[in-house]
């Protein structure tokens, strides 16, 4: 069989492994859920071989999805590992046979410790099915691999169940893209949902100031200074009057050669576009696609800045 053909029989087989899983979802998923949202421990999955590779990341899936839970190794559990293992937890463990030996091991550890468990297995009638709690049958027809030995689709089946179940969780947990921004502080999608304007905002003394009778001459040197491209213009009180921007000191200067002798109320830009510090960072970003603008001032209630947010601090933050 050609290449193509091949991966194009493999896949057939673990799609339709999946498809068979719909029609067995009873009330033994629906107990498996009520049981993991019970929990007052940590859900403890276990697996050897290939079968724990599959428990080591449905163990990171729940625990990224607001269910706390790590990975056991069931042969290092018999030598100590059992210790990380308490009252209140539950296990859900992975083996197509349900005759692992190592997790079979385990067992009466486990259930002296007063452990829950949940088993997902190819084998019904298995000691680790019979032993268990719930039973969520991941049975496949046939493994991809021609050999019918390399675990292909029951291995690609248990992970798409204990996908399901980790939804399930999540949904019955009310779990929102806020939480998981909460623990997952360093992804995109954190960053958007909790960085504000004031965590890059440029603030104090980093801040361009001048007045509204600053000549351009000293507002360039002001410009230049603070590295920004911009500048606040504040009148007598110190509120925000306008701005000047690197463009606008380019437009300015090709229609009069002579305006560096001018006041900065003559070319700032008045009623710019403004932010406050405790929005998020990606509304500042959202602001500045829409104008197509390169920085924000961000005024406090008074309209006196206390920053300078700029597109360059947002894309080096990690948000796009």
């Amino acid at each position: 069989m050609d290449p193509l053909s091949q991966a194009k029989r493999v896949l057939e087989i673990e799609a339709a492994a999946i498809a068979d899983l719909i029609p067995r979802l009873n009330d033994n998923f629906i107990q498996a859920v009520e049981m993991l949202y019970a929990c007052k421990g940590r859900v403890v999955f276990t697996g050897m071989g290939k079968s724990g590779h599959i428990a080591r990341k449905l163990a990171a899936t729940f625990a990224s999805t607001g269910t706390p839970a790590f990975y056991l190794d069931p042969a290092e559990g018999v030598h100590g590992d059992l210790g990380m293992v308490v009252r209140g937890d539950i296990l859900v463990a992975i083996s197509n046979s349900g005759e692992t030996d190592e997790i079979i091991n385990l067992l009466p550890s486990l259930k002296r410790f007063g452990v829950k468990l949940i088993a997902m297995v190819g084998n019904t009638a298995s000691t680790l099915a019979k032993t268990s709690e719930v039973i969520l049958d991941v049975s496949v027809k046939e493994e991809a691999c021609p050999l019918g030995l390399a675990p292909t689709a029951s291995t690609t089946a248990a992970l798409a169940l204990g996908d399901a179940l980790a939804v399930a969780l999540l949904e019955k947990r009310g779990f929102g893209a806020e939480d998981f921004a909460r623990i997952h502080p360093q992804g995109s999608l954190g960053k958007k949902l909790i960085l504000q304007v004031s965590d890059l905002m440029h603030a104090g003394a980093e801040i361009p100031r001048v007045s509204l009778n600053t000549i351009m001459k000293d507002v360039i040197f002001e410009i230049s200074d603070k590295k920004l491209g911009v500048t606040t213009v504040l009148d007598a009180e110190g509120k925000l009057a306008g701005i000047i921007t690197d463009g606008d000191l380019r437009r300015a200067m090709e229609k009069n050669r002579d305006m560096l002798d001018h006041r900065a109320e003559v070319y700032m830009t008045k009623n710019p576009k403004f932010i406050t510090k405790n929005e998020l960072a990606v509304k500042a970003l959202e602001i500045m696609e829409s104008f197509k603008i390169t920085s924000l001032v961000v005024l406090d209630a008074g309209q006196r800045p206390e920053g300078i947010i700029h597109l360059h601090d947002i894309l080096k933050a990690g948000i796009v």
